[in-house]
């Protein structure tokens, strides 16, 4: 009998190492640029240091307050993946601390993404791997299930699919599923192009502005002359 809800899969679709490398110092703004500015989490998760995040998902949806089941996934993941969990985004219990973390740190586990509360947040903020959350409590978890690992979730407003690639800097974290990653990478790569030709306009006074009052026309915004 099918046990819904507390359910463990194993992960055995993850992105080649190379793909996932291939976005390595990409930020993630220019990331979100190339996908439309979708598939962005918002800005309640949020970075409790700034080392930067790359890896692959692998996905647990946890019971509000209740970490036994990313407990299990620590225990589970492969180094270069990053656990990213539903925790509903309750911030009474916090489901990750120091010791889980520097557990997960010894076994090469990419990161942590928490749409729920964290703690030691201090601890945290000097660590060598990146942690994400919606926020902190002092307050500690409880250990009962249920929950399920590597099936879709939701974290930061977006569905994570076990396996979607993950890249998190300090403007936040955007997701890519693996078959789109070689498109997204381009059109990444394009707006990092065109940023540093802006860049190079604005520094020596040539940046054209003329399409600000070009839209404001096009929208129908009223000029209004001034009165003496």
């Amino acid at each position: 009998m099918t046990n819904v809800g507390f359910r463990i899969n194993q992960l055995t679709n993850r992105p080649s190492k190379e793909l996932i490398q291939s976005f390595a110092g990409i930020p993630a703004a220019n990331i979100g640029d190339g996908i439309n500015r979708t598939f962005c989490m918002n800005s309640r998760i949020r970075p409790y240091n700034r080392v930067p995040l790359l890896g692959s998902a692998f996905t647990v949806k946890a019971r509000a307050g209740d970490n036994l089941l990313l407990n299990k996934a620590i225990d589970m993941a492969e180094p270069g993946d990053v656990i990213v969990v539903d925790g509903g985004g309750e911030l009474s219990n916090a489901l990750l601390g120091e010791m889980m973390i520097t557990w997960a740190n010894n076994r090469n586990i990419a990161g942590f993404i928490v749409d729920g509360a964290i703690r030691d947040a201090d601890d945290i903020a000097e660590m060598t791997i990146p942690v994400y959350a919606a926020g902190v409590s002092p307050a500690g978890p409880y250990k009962d299930g249920p929950g399920e690992i590597n099936v879709p979730i939701s974290c930061g407003g977006v569905t994570i699919h076990p396996g979607d690639i993950i890249v998190g800097d300090g403007d936040g974290v955007v997701v890519i599923q693996s078959e789109d990653a070689p498109v997204v990478l381009e059109k990444a790569k394009a707006v990092i192009q065109t940023e540093k030709a802006m860049m190079e306009s604005i520094q020596n006074g040539t940046w054209n502005r003329s399409w600000v009052d070009e839209k404001l026309k096009e929208k129908g915004c009223e000029f209004v002359e001034s009165k003496k």
